[in-house]
């Protein structure tokens, strides 16, 4: 892709949760790259949670060192986790310019073979069921509730959630992983209508297609549903334009990694990564 300015994030701080691998990581690289500062968090204090926070203070470091990177352990399902973790992102950078809501659970929560014998909903423990809907859909509305009062105050803010094709929120075998991204994009676009003439904006970003995480289980054969496995890298694509100030007013949008044209200007490659929007979401 081409970037009018390699560097346009200096000065913004970000928030990504979930940021110790897979998307959350590779979101996390980019955007020190392009000058951010940046908090990532992770559920636990993990080896994956540590290693990742040494890669983004070397990536700093290299690029002057001017840039501040910082970590924290918060479990979402909390809300008043969440609302430590936002506070501190706002103590740590002295405002809070962007919140990515990355962390989740997927099937494996409930199956580890899911993706290749389909689990009937009524499979899932009322535990798992619960697990991931708290994770993927009470999780970034705790953070979003606290960040967007900071970013309402300011007159600016960007809300980025992640989340999953829209063949996936209704196939066969994927509940409740499936509802739970439905639901946080349904709750995107009402927040991004609440929040009009804010300032502030709510986009949804998607891989588009079954990614190398952890969400996928091992084995010879590991692919998503559709075949295909996408790169985590893949969300660098479009993290840093979402992020910038060229997407200033851009909201109630749905953007896929898989179709940011890399050939072109950031403006013309985030129009066609675009989902056309209509008046009643269709689901069935």
């Amino acid at each position: 892709m081409i970037l009018e300015n390699p560097r346009s994030l200096l000065g913004r701080s970000i928030l990504v949760t979930g940021g110790s691998r897979g998307l959350g990581r590779e979101m996390a690289m980019v955007l020190v790259e392009a000058g951010a500062d940046v908090i990532i968090s992770g559920r636990r204090d993990s080896c994956a949670l540590a290693e990742t926070y040494d890669e983004l203070k070397k990536l700093a470091k290299g690029l002057g060192g001017s840039q501040k990177v910082y970590q924290c352990v918060a479990d979402l399902t909390d809300h008043y986790a969440c609302e430590a973790l936002v506070v501190k992102a706002i103590k740590s950078f002295g405002k809070l310019d962007v919140l990515i809501n990355n962390a989740g659970l997927g099937m494996r929560q409930v199956a580890e073979n899911f993706n290749t014998e389909p689990t009937r909903f009524w499979d899932a423990s009322p535990e798992d069921w619960c697990s991931i809907m708290d994770t993927n859909v009470n999780g970034p509305f705790f953070t979003t509730r606290i960040a967007a009062k900071h970013m309402v105050s300011r007159g600016s803010g960007k809300i980025i959630n992640i989340s999953t094709s829209a063949q996936t929120m209704v196939r066969q075998g994927y509940a409740p992983y499936g509802p739970s991204k439905a639901a946080l994009e349904a709750a995107s676009r009402i927040w991004s209508q609440d929040l009009q003439n804010t300032g502030v904006t709510v986009n949804v970003y998607l891989p588009g297609g079954a990614s190398d995480t952890d969400f996928i289980p091992g084995g010879v054969d590991r692919r998503g549903a559709d075949g295909n496995l996408l790169p985590a890298s893949i969300m660098r694509r479009g993290a840093v334009w979402l992020c910038s100030a060229l997407s200033d007013g851009v909201t109630g949008g749905r953007f896929t990694a898989r179709a940011w044209d890399t050939t072109e200007t950031s403006q013309v490659a985030a129009a066609g990564a675009r989902s056309k929007s209509c008046d009643i979401p269709v689901i069935m």
